[in-house]
């Protein structure tokens, strides 16, 4: 097998460090100089003496108490009807949860982000945002599979209130393979047979 060395002309800021692309233009290469780049000014601002990332476990608990306290604000948004204040606080819980450190447990930021986007689905859904829902709900699905029936109810339904009926049932049979006897997702079975048959 024939192996190709290429050497790249980049360039190293001396003040910040930055590596640049200085010549070549390549949309990969600047992504991936991107994320480079965007990971040591992440180690550049830890609290640790000699900025060296700390083991995977314990995360951070400020970031997790700031997490948990916007998703309890976005809770109580909606128990009061104010769905778009909801909507707000759910999104910056998410935005807080996406950007935790890359050596941070990925099984933490997915349970995190699974029920985020399952709640901001149903904010959506009491304002019939039915995209938006759908949208939050497949995201949901997408961080947990098994042990989310919420997201896999809230998805379904909002291809209901859509009219895309097939697709709502692809969707409920998908969740109950996944979690069983759901008793949600086997009613919305049962109303999805019964309107698929009047559309005959």
């Amino acid at each position: 097998m024939d192996e190709t060395f290429t050497l790249l002309p980049l360039h190293l800021d001396p003040t910040s460090k930055a590596i640049s692309n200085a010549a070549i233009p390549s949309s990969a290469l600047d992504t991936e100089l991107t994320t480079l780049n965007a990971l040591h000014r992440t180690l550049l601002t830890l609290d640790t003496s000699n900025q060296v990332p700390p083991p995977p476990v314990p995360v951070n608990p400020k970031r997790s108490a700031n997490i948990t306290k916007l998703r309890e604000s976005g809770n109580t948004s909606f128990r009061k009807g104010s769905h778009s204040d909801a909507i707000r606080m759910y999104g910056l819980a998410i935005t807080m949860a996406l950007t935790r450190p890359p050596w941070e447990p990925a099984g933490l930021v997915r349970d995190e982000l699974s029920g985020l986007y399952a709640n901001r689905a149903q904010a959506h859904m009491a304002m019939q945002n039915w995209p938006e829902g759908l949208v939050d709900a497949e995201s949901s699905i997408e961080c947990k599979k098994v042990g989310n029936a919420k997201g896999w109810w809230r998805g379904a339904r909002c291809l209901v209130e859509m009219g895309r009926l097939e697709e709502a049932m692809e969707w409920t049979t998908k969740g109950l393979e996944f979690e069983g006897k759901d008793g949600d997702l086997l009613g919305l079975s049962k109303e999805l047979e019964g309107l698929l048959a009047r559309k005959k």
